[in-house]
């Protein structure tokens, strides 16, 4: 029979408790167990000491008789001193994929070119670069020229219209309006 040194889940959703196990490797995580040689509870802080709890003498017992602790049991045994873990090194853990590598080379190229762009920019005569634009601009301001005269001739017919209607004599409803308001505000004295 296969043994396996191992966290077995406990505890309410989202208030995770682990029993440290023995248990056959073929059963289920929360079930069925050997024995019971620990807790952990990763809700306490890093420095308390109920975090980990492990009964060293039987986790030699059950190392010594062939069990194979997981990676997070070998972590509290090799923190506890009863088993060293040699250290694990995986360097392409880190690396990016293909196409983040990928786009981080296309990235490189915009920068460099923009920066080769830059360069040239500031390296061209100051003189040159005004005389070649001049053109260029002068169209855009005669067309932005002949809209505004338009909207001119419009705000100016709009300002006529109403001077024309304020200088006309009032209707009688607009009298009627006027002496209206006059009675209900109270003259100052």
């Amino acid at each position: 029979m296969a043994l396996s040194i191992r966290l077995s889940r406990g505890g309410s959703k989202k208030r995770p408790y682990y029993r440290i196990v023995v248990a056959d490797a073929r059963s289920p995580r929360d079930g069925r167990f050997i024995e019971k040689i620990g807790t952990y509870n990763p809700l306490l802080a890093k420095d308390s000491a109920e975090r980990i709890k492990l009964d060293g003498d039987r986790a030699k017992h059950w190392l010594g008789v062939g069990a194979q602790p997981t990676d997070r049991v070998a972590r509290f045994l090799d923190a506890a001193g009863v088993r060293e873990r040699a250290a694990r090194n995986n360097p392409n853990k880190g690396k990016p994929g293909e196409k983040a590598t990928e786009r981080a080379e296309e990235r490189a190229e915009k920068l460099k070119a923009a920066q080769e762009a830059e360069a040239e920019a500031k390296a061209a005569p100051v003189e040159e670069a005004p005389a070649e634009e001049a053109p260029a601009e002068e169209v855009p301001a005669e067309e932005a020229a002949a809209p505004a005269e338009d909207s001119n001739e419009e705000a100016e017919a709009v300002v006529a219209a109403e001077v024309e209607a304020a200088t006309e004599e009032p209707t009688p409803e607009a009298e009627q309006v006027a002496e209206a308001t006059a009675e209900e505000t109270p003259a100052s004295e």
